[in-house]
């Protein structure tokens, strides 16, 4: 037996004695995929075990994040910080190794797997940012992007959506391994599953190539060769037979479940093996890697030397290390001052940021005259790949992929736009962002009934609460220019993902100091006693009514108004802080905003009242919605005097 197949069998048997370990875990797809990693990571993927994020490597994304087991087995074999005690504990609590890939969490994972598609829609991404350092930087970033997606990924929309956008800028650096072996969960894939995958891809712009035995490591190299020097983003369908090598290959009870120790042993009296031993890498496999591993160091450690020796080197550090200054902030607030609705303040605040963040990338789901996000510049075109602006097209849920992989690369600061009633499109992306802790930030205009004549489709109610409900990330809703130069500067020099709400419609200027807004909650007018009778709370476009509201009723009421510029940041606070804002002992609270309650219960508490939206809006100009559903100055005080009398 040749050292490739001993490697092969040796992934193989590591994700069968890893998932029987387990009692759980998908084994069926790292056997039949075992060749194609193995010929992938050992001729072609540059990768440097010693330094996982050297910034010349290849990018290789495992897209069918349920074979978790393929990538921690070549991981663990080509040298990076992975023992076989890791490979051991899979699944299993604080282990190295969990059910599906983490960034973040296991050296020489790229991205968080699982979620079909999200992968294949990252490495758009990814190769969208190579592309462009590249074109910034010079040959030596002309590194690859690649996959490894399964029959499952390719049914979801993400990855149509994001394989039109790779197919459109030509991105030659992308390179997917499509793991061909008609099994689901729930049987063949001829139950729902039967399109003409070469004239789908070959319709997007891409190169498609077949090879019919999936397990002949030589014929899947001499096709990612032949694919690297395409010009066009190459997908190489491998026919592969899911769990190879156990009696019930190329059937679906292979994908999700343990094969059990009477079938690991069956397996491994067929390859003369030692059935009694588990998790076997033997020393002359480790030998033989060892050398490919060296080669694999010494072309990084060239790579840096030629880097280092680069005349401009300190221009494209620069540019890839920008951050905001110190005194972002008060540039930004120069630029507020006048009735806008925050979308063109918020224009103006990202043309100001773009100033110092030349490494700024991203762009609007063909909605970028309405969200107001066109950057100053060319745009990012296969001609011109050195552009900021990105054209993503009506590709809500592949902007979002996209952008995350734009920031797992490294060295840019992306963004996307569109408009909030879209954002329940891109939530996987969303989550999985925050999930990873990645920085970007998502620009959501037209945030409420302020839509107007678009109507309810278009109108977004629940999305605030959903949005501040995902763990980790940041959620802005300003309510006037100063509060919107404040978001802007919080989320793009934030270290994980945000979001920025933005009105479609004008808003007052409102006389408040915003010294205190970077808490995320702040009291904007104080009562004029000792004690606040009531507090009133508000967010974005009806803090305004909040705060008139409070100065009409003075003299009748002694209220406090606080702007919840961002929960999320105001939960971020001291008790001691949050207490000075919100009080315990006043418990007679109001809030205001023009969207679902549910994100106010835990301030305003059993006692509280509020006027918020719990029902969908309707087709109408913006102000009059406004006075139907009671969102006036007029409406709020007759609710705060009927709830104060109520007392």
């Amino acid at each position: 037996m040749t050292m490739t197949n001993e490697a092969i069998r040796t992934l193989s048997l590591l994700a069968v004695d890893a998932v029987n370990k387990a009692k759980s875990g998908h084994p069926g797809m790292p056997m039949g995929a075992a060749a194609m990693g193995y010929a992938l990571f050992a001729d072609h993927l540059r990768f440097s075990p010693s330094d996982p994020k050297w910034r010349g490597r290849d990018r290789f994304i495992l897209s069918a994040g349920h074979g978790s087991m393929l990538q921690y087995g070549l991981l663990h074999l080509f040298g990076y910080d992975l023992t076989l005690d890791d490979i051991r504990e899979f699944r299993q609590l604080h282990s190295k190794t969990p059910g599906h890939p983490e960034y973040g969490h296991t050296d020489g994972v790229e991205t968080t797997t699982g979620p079909l598609g999200q992968g294949f829609a990252n490495a758009v991404g990814l190769a969208m940012a190579q592309k462009r350092a590249e074109a910034v930087a010079g040959e030596l970033f002309a590194h690859k992007t690649y996959v490894i997606c399964s029959d499952g990924d390719l049914m979801e929309g993400i990855s149509y959506e994001a394989a039109s956008l790779a197919g459109h800028l030509k991105l030659k650096n992308l390179i997917v391994l499509y793991d061909s072996n008609s099994i689901t969960i729930d049987g063949g894939t001829d139950l729902s599953f039967s399109d003409n995958i070469q004239g789908r891809f070959e319709a997007q712009g891409w190169q498609w190539m077949r090879i019919e035995d999936g397990h002949d490591p030589e014929k899947i190299s001499e096709a990612i060769e032949h694919a690297k020097s395409s010009d066009r983003p190459t997908l190489i369908e491998v026919r592969t037979i899911i769990g190879k090598g156990s009696s019930i290959q190329g059937t679906s009870a292979t994908h999700g479940a343990p094969l059990g120790e009477e079938e690991a042993q069956s397996i491994k009296d067929c390859w003369k093996l030692d059935p009694s031993e588990t998790f076997v890498v033997t020393q002359e496999l480790r030998e033989y890697l060892q050398k490919i591993i060296d080669q694999k160091e010494a072309e990084a450690a060239e790579w840096k030397k030629a880097y280092d020796a680069l005349p401009d080197k300190d221009r494209i550090e620069e540019f890839f290390g920008a951050q905001l200054p110190e005194d972002m902030l008060e540039k930004l607030l120069e630029r507020a001052g006048k009735d806008k609705a925050t979308r063109a303040h918020g224009g103006e605040m990202l043309q100001g940021i773009r100033e110092f963040l030349p490494n700024l990338f991203g762009g609007s789901a063909d909605l970028a005259g309405s969200n107001l996000s066109t950057l100053k510049g060319d745009a990012f075109f296969d001609e011109d790949p050195v552009g900021a602006n990105v054209h993503f097209g009506i590709r809500e849920h592949a902007m979002a992929a996209a952008i995350n992989g734009i920031s797992l690369y490294g060295g840019f600061k992306p963004y996307a736009a569109t408009f909030l009633s879209f954002a329940d499109y891109m939530k996987p992306s969303l989550r999985l962002a925050a999930l990873m802790e990645i920085p970007l930030v998502h620009i959501f205009t037209h945030d409420s009934l302020g839509v107007g004549e678009d109507g309810p489709t278009h109108q977004p109610i629940e999305h605030l609460v959903m949005l501040r409900s995902i763990p980790g990330f940041t959620l802005y809703r300003p309510a006037d220019g100063k509060e919107t130069a404040v978001s802007y500067m919080q989320a793009f020099s934030g270290k994980g993902p945000a979001a920025i709400a933005l009105t479609r419609q004008t808003l007052p200027e409102l006389n408040i100091d915003v010294s205190q807004a970077h808490r995320g909650g702040y009291i904007i007018k104080k009562e004029q006693g000792e004690k606040p009778e009531l507090i009133l709370m508000a967010s974005g476009s009806e803090l305004h009514l909040a705060l008139y509201a409070a100065e009409a009723l003075e003299g009748e009421i002694d209220a406090r108004v606080v702007s919840m510029l961002s929960m999320d940041v105001f939960e971020e606070q001291s008790e001691e802080y949050k207490q000075q804002v919100l009080p315990k002992d006043v418990r007679a609270r109001f809030a205001i905003e023009a969207a679902s309650v549910l994100s106010w219960h835990r301030y305003i508490g059993l006692d509280g009242a509020s006027h918020c939206m719990d029902q969908f809006g309707a087709s109408a100009l913006g102000k009059d919605l406004f006075e139907y559903f009671g969102f006036t100055v007029d409406n709020i005080i007759e609710e705060i005097r009927t709830y104060m009398e109520k007392r």
